[in-house]
């Protein structure tokens, strides 16, 4: 917050008594037991887990995994080859899955 140094400064009996009396304004004015939101439109912002999305159509690119990558055998995710920690059967683990 902005601090205007050249406005006339307060005692501290003065800011105590307005401060006192913002107090008491604020609580009467802002307590409201009545909440102004529609439920059809809070509820349109939420997927459910069972969602049926057969419907929808998605449009993303997915890339083969470049030479200089692996997918980690515990995680799954795709990374680069110096995050290799460890080969055991054949399988690459990240430093990740390892550490």
């Amino acid at each position: 917050m902005a601090t205007d140094y050249d406005a006339p400064r307060k005692n501290e009996d003065e800011l105590n008594e307005s401060s006192i009396e913002e107090l008491k304004n604020r609580r009467t004015d802002t307590q409201s037991a009545v909440v102004d939101e529609d439920e059809a439109e809070a509820a349109e912002g939420f997927e459910l887990p069972g969602a049926d999305l057969s419907g929808e159509e998605l449009m993303v690119r997915v890339l083969p995994a470049q030479a200089d990558e692996f997918t980690c055998a515990s995680c799954f995710l795709v990374r680069h080859r110096s995050q290799v920690a460890k080969e055991k059967e054949g399988l690459l683990f990240c430093k990740d899955c390892e550490g």
